[in-house]
């Protein structure tokens, strides 16, 4: 069974994808679009490109070379995104068509945009004009049966792995612009039976051609047995391809496998006769060809090609029997169909056991030098890439174990896993297999490896490239329900539906391997009940009143000017609202906070600025609008403060710089620090050193000196002083040095009789050697032994640098000398006693 064929996407980011976006994006509502006076360059008008067949071209190469508007520098999250969605009746599954300047009768001259639902409905839009509805809207069940409807999905058997409810229009349709022709095969339920038509319809009116529609049937006879289409079992996945005068249809199973085979079409351009038909598995089932939505490719010589899904092979003998897990080439002569040389890879019982179908377009190279001018790319579920001679394809080598040595060049698994049609532009093939994009060079007819690799992200899809001939590359690409875009020359994503904030870009419901479209500056994809165009987003450019500078809580004396301006005529567009916001910087008032445009697409407010001095950013939206963004300078108002800001509550030695610097804040009413103010330090006698005096403060208003103490010990009270402000006082502590010395200060030379407590206190005082007094130094007091007594014994000192106890002395008169030693001091302090 085919498996994961063609599922519902949803356009809810996948983890991984979303994630990777997130990482990419960046800041998106700061500056947006230079600000100049009203000064706006529109695009060039477009080049006029048309969409008539899927991916450009029957060579199916992927490439728009003449796209002028969409370059690197201008689809990113700021200027890129969704512009509109026009209302459909159903899902799309085949991607849009487009042809420039197509005259519509009695409707004038329109940019026209057709798509195709899976309810049998057509419509065409004008691309340029979402408001005005459909230019016209065909229901090709009106070319049916009485009471036809779409087919429901149940009645195919495969709805599990759909996820579809009706089956109508699938496939991609195909424009012949010589003739303003488009045909489509719609599938109907009519008298309780599928049918299969093609319709060609007009597309300057939407009505039925050449005798339309044609019914599809078909046998097809080998080797004396015929087999028969049977509608019920068969549809038409592949995009419609037009040559040779035919229109080519590819036919698989219903999305799973039943009684369906690989089928290929032929039916005259000019009267919907059948011209051919061809049958790749007669007798047997499968070898579905379905391509993922992919077209059927040609080449110049009117040489058709495409892929087959799992399905039986038979030995090497008569093209198109049993010709499952192919590459295939069939030639049309007369009205007959016939596989005129094939390629099957030597593994393919191991890829029909698996599930792993070759499911993509025939990429067609341009002529290359070397052995094998004409050549082919192919590539299936299990990435390998296998490179082909168009002109001898290398059929079955039924000897190979490891490779297909038959072919001009094969990479195993080197597409990575699930990729989509590859392209080549500019010398170089695309894949986007295997969660990256890989590029491979080509040289002399062979890709190059290996190959040069994007960073991991959910690739996968169909790709296709836009660019100016040589110039402003992107690739464009699809999965997991997100558009991406890249620049193919870095492999660096541009953008994706993922990236801007509130789902600005978000896809509605898609189908599984919904292929996007680009021409003339806008994307365009079917989703469900809905088309999608995403393109450069209207700008809004700034006008007057950017760059001001002016006080803080304060209106700028100019107004903030902004206009809506479209991309690509550069006119200015009325009726536009506009909101204007600071919200990220914040605190400023508006008036008024927002605003409609004028006739010349402007509107203006006044600003008033914060009351927090420094730059702000003011952001004019609207809706489905580039932003434009001004920046404006808050000024400080005059001072009327001196503050703290540092260095105060600092305790440091004597001689000693301070660790940190004294810092002083000049500020105004909010707090703004106030630049160009002098500020004079002192320290009120206490012999320090600032290293300048005065300071004028800074842009923040800070005044930062660095302070030397003296060799004065205790409490420094530093004042920091400026003309009509109040004066600050930074308070620090000067530690002095080890103590140095003792002295007596008071109860010397004292008289008293045996064990009497002496009248005064003995009472040393401990200072450092610059006399500086010393707290907690540690005093010991001694009589040599003479039996007097102390109060305390040791004494730590006073603030004061005393240490201060009371005597009892001994029993015995005498002379006494009482010592007091202080700790790290060699010499005591001694008091004289009389006992008598």
């Amino acid at each position: 069974m085919r498996q994961e064929v063609f599922s519902l996407e949803y356009s809810a980011a996948t983890a991984e994808i979303a994630n990777f976006a997130m990482k990419r994006l960046r800041v998106w509502l700061v500056i947006l679009l230079p600000v100049a006076s009203w000064t706006f360059h529109p695009q060039l008008a477009p080049a006029q490109t048309s969409v008539v067949t899927w991916h450009y071209n029957n060579s199916r190469n992927a490439v728009n070379g003449s796209e002028t508007v969409l370059t690197p520098s201008n689809v990113n999250v700021r200027g890129f995104g969704k512009l509109y969605t026009q209302p459909l009746d159903g899902l799309v599954v085949g991607h849009p068509l487009y042809m420039p300047s197509l005259r519509i009768p009695g409707n004038g001259t329109h940019n026209t945009v057709f798509v195709a639902t899976m309810e049998d409905t057509v419509y065409a839009f004008d691309a340029d004009a979402p408001a005005a509805g459909p230019l016209w809207t065909t229901s090709l069940l009106t070319y049916s049966a009485a009471g036809a409807t779409p087919v429901a999905d149940s009645l195919k058997g495969c709805q599990g792995t759909t996820g579809w409810t009706n089956v109508g229009v699938i496939s991609t349709p195909v424009i012949d612009p010589l003739t303003n022709t488009i045909y489509l095969v719609a599938e109907t339920y009519e008298n309780k039976k599928v049918v299969h038509r093609l319709h060609a319809l007009d597309i300057t009116t939407g009505g039925e051609k050449l005798g339309g529609p044609a019914t599809i049937a078909a046998t097809y006879t080998l080797n004396g047995v015929t087999n028969t289409f049977v509608d019920t079992h068969q549809m038409n996945r592949p995009a419609l391809l037009l040559a040779n005068g035919n229109v080519y249809i590819g036919f698989g199973g219903a999305s799973c496998n039943g009684g369906d085979s690989g089928w290929i079409m032929s039916y005259k351009a000019t009267t919907l006769a059948q011209n051919g038909a061809l049958d790749i598995e007669a007798g047997e089932y499968f070898g579905s060809i379905w391509q993922k939505g992919a077209g059927l490719s040609a080449d110049a010589f009117g040489r058709i090609y495409a892929e087959s899904g799992e399905g039986p092979v038979s030995a090497p003998g008569t093209p198109g029997e049993d010709l499952g897990l192919s590459i295939f080439k069939v030639s049309q002569v007369g009205n007959t169909l016939a596989v005129a040389d094939w390629f099957t890879p030597y593994n393919w019982s191991y890829l029909y056991a698996n599930d792993l179908d070759l499911h993509n377009a025939v990429l067609l190279l341009p002529d290359q030098p070397g052995p094998h001018t004409h050549e082919a790319i192919g590539v299936g579920k299990e990435g390998t890439i296998y490179l082909l001679d168009r002109d001898n394809m290398g059929h079955l080598c039924t000897s190979c174990t490891t490779s297909d040595t038959q072919i001009v060049q094969e990479l195993p698994v080197a597409a990575g896993k699930s990729s989509g049609t590859p392209l080549v532009w500019n010398g170089v093939v695309y894949f986007t297999g295997g969660h990256v994009v890989s590029a491979f060079s080509l040289n002399n007819g062979l890709l190059v490896t290996p190959p040069v690799q994007s960073a991991s992200f959910a690739a996968g899809g169909h790709p296709m490239i836009t660019a100016n001939g040589t110039v402003n590359p992107i690739l464009w690409g699809g999965s997991g329900g997100i558009l991406w875009a890249m620049d193919p020359t870095t492999m660096q994503v541009l953008w994706t539906t993922a990236m801007a904030p509130q789902r600005r870009d978000a896809l509605p419901v898609l189908a599984h391997f919904a292929t996007p479209v680009v021409a003339d500056g806008k994307l365009f994809i079917g989703a469900q009940r809905a088309l999608v165009v995403y393109g450069l987003l209207p700008v809004l450019a700034g006008g007057d009143g950017n760059n001001q500078s002016a006080v803080v809580g304060t209106t700028l004396p100019t107004k903030l000017s902004v206009q809506a301006i479209d991309t690509l005529s550069g006119k200015g567009l009325s009726g536009v609202a506009i909101s204007f916001t600071d919200v990220e910087t914040g605190g400023g008032f508006f008036s008024p906070a927002s605003g409609v445009t004028d006739s010349t697409g402007a509107v203006s407010t006044t600003y008033t600025l914060p009351s927090k001095s420094g730059n702000y950013i003011v952001t004019a939206s609207a809706t489905g609008y580039a932003p434009a963004s001004f920046t404006e300078t808050a000024t400080a108002g005059a001072a009327v403060n001196l503050t703290r800001a540092s260095g105060s509550g600092q305790t440091v030695p004597l001689a000693t710089a301070l660790p940190k610097p004294l810092v002083a804040k000049a500020s105004d009413p909010y707090l703004n620090g106030v630049s160009g103010i002098s500020v004079t330090f002192a320290d009120g006698g206490m012999g320090g050193t600032f290293s300048a005096n005065p300071v004028t403060t800074d842009s923040n208003g800070l005044a930062s000196v660095r302070y030397t103490t003296s060799t004065k010990a205790g409490t420094v009270r530093v004042t920091a002083a400026a003309a009509g402000l109040p004066a600050l006082t930074i308070f620090l502590t000067v530690t002095p040095d080890p103590a140095f010395g003792i002295v007596v200060v008071s109860g010397n030379n004292q008289t008293a009789l045996p064990s009497t407590l002496l009248p005064k206190p003995l009472v040393a005082k401990v200072t450092d050697q610059y006399g500086n007094l010393i707290k907690g130094a540690t005093v010991t007091f001694s009589d040599g032994g003479k039996a007097g007594s102390f109060s305390a014994n040791p004494v730590n000192t006073t603030v004061g640098g005393t240490a201060s106890v009371n005597y009892t002395t001994p029993p015995q008169a005498g002379s006494v000398t009482a010592s007091a030693f202080a700790t790290g001091v060699s010499t005591p302090a001694n008091f004289a006693v009389i006992v008598q």
